[in-house]
């Protein structure tokens, strides 16, 4: 997905819960009938372990015609982490991947030096009332990894792992939690997770990973006494064990890892240790010295500014 412009929003008064080190309001942008809330990075929060944007799209229904439809466009220094609740995209990109992601999969695809790519609704799917509703991240890679080849990576539902059990299904997509591992290999010590919660139920977080948050998707939850509503992204302090629990019916994403080894700059879509490798990168995609994607002939122009 393509970075979008929006002001930061405003932050209310300081958490009194201790575990929290902040909680943030994503910023909100209407994309054509696609709400989609960007939590990371925020002014008070570049990162939180690689993870460098969170976008948290949907749930959307399109009408008849419609669909999402993001054109071609390049990334350098990063990879993608696709992940739906409900709702298809097809994914295209100048490796010539040609991949349909579904709820429950993931796709991770690493830009390094740099690719190109598209995520539209297919033609078949777009007769009204097609359902949208998922996440995507950008985790920036190691200094040592961002100019490696660029790859994509697809794992199916029934290869992630699910530990269940207590009011709670916690699917894995990356990383290790509760004994279980998920297969996607990724370049930094990463973690990332779906878990659903029946009203009550509590999810033990460790202090495993030095950089820690949870994204409430839906319903309210509760931390050391303090209650937190949907669409607000939790920022935990270095470690302390905590639980998270539900309120009600309740789903969130739980993120972290190990701080990146440096700052790293934004730009559009690129992302690098360098500056100079941005411009780099700028300068590819308008004189068109990035692969095409095959099959997809748009593409978005580099911003002016």
């Amino acid at each position: 997905m393509s970075f979008f412009p929006a002001k930061d929003p405003v932050l209310g008064d300081a958490l009194s819960c201790d575990a929290i080190e902040l909680a943030l309001v994503p910023r909100t942008v209407d994309l054509g009938g696609l709400t989609v809330r960007r939590a990371l990075p925020s002014a008070r929060r570049r990162m939180v372990g690689p993870f460098i944007f969170f976008d948290h799209f949907g749930p959307a229904e399109f009408r008849s015609g419609e669909g999402m439809d993001v054109r071609p466009h390049p990334h350098i220094g990063l990879a993608t982490v696709s992940y739906l609740f409900d709702g298809e995209i097809v994914h295209r990109d100048s490796l010539g991947t040609l991949a349909t992601i579904r709820p429950g999969e993931v796709n991770w695809m690493k830009a390094g030096r740099g690719i190109a790519h598209s995520e539209r609704t297919d033609q078949a799917r777009r007769t009204g009332g097609e359902h949208l509703h998922g996440l995507q991240c950008w985790n920036a890679l190691s200094a040592a990894d961002e100019e490696t080849a660029p790859a994509f990576i697809h794992h199916g539902a029934a290869e992630l792992p699910v530990v269940a059990g207590e009011g709670k299904h916690v699917r894995l997509i990356a990383g290790v939690m509760y004994g279980a591992k998920s297969p996607l290999e990724t370049t930094w010590d990463t973690l990332f997770a779906d878990a659903t919660l029946a009203p009550g139920a509590r999810l033990p977080l460790d202090a495993d990973y030095e950089e820690r948050a949870v994204y409430v998707v839906d319903g309210d939850v509760t931390i050391a006494g303090d209650r937190f509503g949907p669409g607000q992204l939790l920022v935990f302090r270095p470690g302390d064990r905590l639980s998270v629990e539900a309120a009600g019916d309740a789903r969130v994403a739980v993120l972290g890892g190990a701080p990146m080894d440096g700052p790293r700059h934004i730009w559009w879509n690129f992302v690098s240790s360098r500056k100079e490798r941005i411009e780099a990168a700028k300068a590819d995609w308008k004189a068109g010295r990035f692969e095409p994607v095959p099959g997809d002939s748009e593409f978005i122009p580099l911003p002016e500014g």
